[in-house]
């Protein structure tokens, strides 16, 4: 029954070894402490934000700047469902707002020594039990409303991703340069 519920054990340490250093940049980044995270939904500290934008841009620049070089870089797209998307928003905010953390934050907080992310943490993953439950329903009766398929910008719009990665960019400078004077003049 659980011949294939591991993966080989190579897949596994790089697995561990991946997720302890995302791990540690989000503890080097700041974004594990609850009053950081409290502070975005304040709109009193923007350093998730910060932290979010440039993992964007520079994944985005990464993935397709290999692609461009000829690296096999696989996109695994998944399809564009808006109302379910929608839905695991808010549930996933409302979580957020409530508890103060992400998962990855939440883990990471766990690991930085915060002992109030355990009851939150385990609540995710009673949750994420819970959606496995109700995922053949979900998946009949929710996720096929307003399902657009494997949709991306340049697959919509026909213009190449750097089209979308130069706006993307120039649009997250504007923000960072937005939020420092925001933040300096609410100090």
């Amino acid at each position: 029954m659980f011949e294939n519920f591991f993966a080989d054990s190579m897949t596994l340490f790089q697995g561990a070894l991946a997720g302890l250093v995302f791990g540690f940049l989000l503890q080097k980044g700041g974004v594990t402490r609850y009053s950081v995270i409290v502070g975005q939904f304040l709109l009193k500290d923007f350093t998730v934000l910060k932290v979010m934008l440039t993992a964007i841009i520079v994944g985005s620049v990464g993935i397709f700047g290999m692609r461009a070089m000829g690296s096999e870089v696989a996109l695994h797209i998944k399809n564009a469902t808006l109302f379910g998307n929608i839905l695991g928003g808010l549930i996933f905010g409302v979580g957020m707002a409530i508890l103060g953390y992400c998962p990855g934050t939440g883990v990471g907080a766990m690991g930085d020594g915060s002992r109030h992310a355990i009851p939150g943490v385990l609540g995710m993953l009673v949750g994420a039990a819970i959606f496995a439950e109700v995922y053949p329903f979900m998946k009949a009766e929710v996720l096929g409303v307003a399902d657009l398929g494997k949709a991306t910008l340049d697959s919509v719009s026909g213009l190449s991703p750097w089209w979308f990665i130069a706006l993307m960019t120039a649009a997250g400078i504007a923000v960072f340069v937005v939020l420092e004077r925001w933040e300096r003049s609410h100090a």
